[in-house]
C-alpha cells in the first residue's frame, strides 16, 4: 500500500474524491432519480485516490472493466423472472467468474454486481452511471500516475473465491431459515473478501472493521431521515466518516459507502440497516477471523514438519 506523499497532497486527494462523490448525489437529488447513486463508487473513490490502494490500481484497465462487467451482470440478472435469492446466487458466482477468468481481485466488483439485485434496478442508468464513474475512477488514477511503480501481476489465492461463496451461502441460508430479509449488504462483503486475501487477520482488526461498519451504517441512517437534503447530509456523512476512522484508527474505504445505502435500499430495510450490519459482520467477521485462525495453526504444523 502506497503512503500519501505528503499531508497537503493527503488534503487534496480527499477534496477531488469527496467532491466526485457529492457531484453522484448532487445529479441525483436534482434529477430525483435514486439509480444514480451507486454507494461503493464513494469507498473506491477513497481507497484509490487517497489511500493508494495497491490491490485496487496496479491495473487502471480493470477498474473500468471488472466493475462495469459485474454492474452488467447484476443487472441483467434482476430483469429474470426467478426468486430474490436464486438473482443473488446467481449474481456471486457470476462475479467471481468473472474475477477468475480476469485474473482480477478487486473486491468492489462484487458490490457494482449485487447492487442491482439489491435495490431492483431497473432503469439502464444505472449501467450508464456505472460506466462513467469507473471510467472517471480509472482516468483518475492513470493521469495522475497513482499506478506507477506497483507490481503488475501479484499472486491472487483464488481458493478464497470459493470460500466466499461458501461462507456468503452458509449466511443467506441461516437468514432464509430464520425469515431474515437484510441478509445480503454489499459493502459488507466487500470487506469479507478483501479479507480474506490478507495473509494476516485477527480479533482486533474483525472488531475494528465491525465497529467501524456498524457505527457508519447508524450514522448514515439517521442523517437520512433527520436531514432532507440528499447533498448535505451526504457532506455531513462524509466528515463524519473521516472522523470516525481517525478514532477507531484504520483504513476501511466500505465506511464511506455505508451512508449512501439508504438512498438506494428498498424503504423497508432502510430501518433495519443499523442492526442488520450489526448482525452481518458479527457473523461474517467471527467466520473469518475462525478460518484465518484455523489457516494459521494449520500452517504452523506444517512448518514444524
Amino acid at each position: 500500500m502506497n503512503m500519501v506523499g505528503s499531508k497537503k497532497e493527503t488534503m487534496i486527494s480527499y477534496i477531488v474524491a469527496i467532491a466526485f462523490i457529492m457531484a453522484m448525489v448532487g445529479i441525483s437529488e436534482a434529477m430525483m432519480n435514486h439509480e444514480i447513486i451507486i454507494p461503493e463508487f464513494a469507498a473506491m473513490a477513497i481507497a484509490m485516490w487517497v489511500y493508494r490502494e495497491a490491490g485496487w490500481i496496479r491495473q487502471p484497465a480493470k477498474i473500468f472493466l471488472a466493475p462495469s462487467i459485474t454492474a452488467v451482470i447484476g443487472f441483467l440478472i434482476n430483469q429474470l423472472d426467478i426468486a430474490f435469492l436464486g438473482k443473488v446466487s446467481l449474481t456471486l458466482v457470476l462475479v467471481m467468474l468473472v474475477l477468475r477468468i480476469m485474473q482480477s481481485s478487486l473486491g468492489p466488483s462484487i458490490a457494482t454486481g449485487l447492487l442491482p439485485v439489491v435495490t431492483s434496478a431497473s432503469d439502464w442508468t444505472f449501467i450508464f452511471v456505472a460506466i462513467l464513474c469507473m471510467i472517471i475512477l480509472m482516468l483518475g488514477v492513470i493521469l495522475f500516475g497513482l499506478h506507477k511503480g506497483l507490481e503488475k501481476n501479484v499472486n491472487i489465492q483464488y481458493r478464497y473465491m470459493l470460500l466466499f461463496l461458501i461462507l456468503t451461502f452458509i449466511w443467506i441460508g441461516l437468514c432464509w431459515c430464520v425469515g431474515y430479509q437484510l441478509s445480503i449488504i454489499p459493502p459488507i462483503l466487500v470487506v469479507v473478501y478483501e479479507s480474506l486475501q490478507k495473509p494476516m487477520y485477527n480479533g482486533r482488526m474483525a472488531f475494528k472493521q465491525g465497529l467501524a461498519l456498524t457505527i457508519s451504517a447508524t450514522v448514515g441512517t439517521l442523517l437520512y431521515f433527520a436531514i432532507d437534503s440528499w447533498i448535505l447530509a451526504a457532506v455531513l456523512d462524509m466528515i463524519l466518516m473521516l472522523i470516525l476512522l481517525q478514532i477507531i484508527g484504520i483504513r476501511l474505504p466500505a465506511v464511506f459507502a455505508f451512508p449512501l445505502l439508504p438512498y438506494v435500499f428498498p424503504d423497508d430495510l432502510i430501518v433495519k440497516l443499523p442492526l442488520g450490519t450489526l448482525i452481518t459482520c458479527f457473523f461474517m467477521f467471527s467466520s473469518l477471523l475462525a478460518y484465518k485462525k484455523l489457516e494459521m495453526r494449520q500452517r504452523g504444523k506444517v512448518m514444524q514438519v
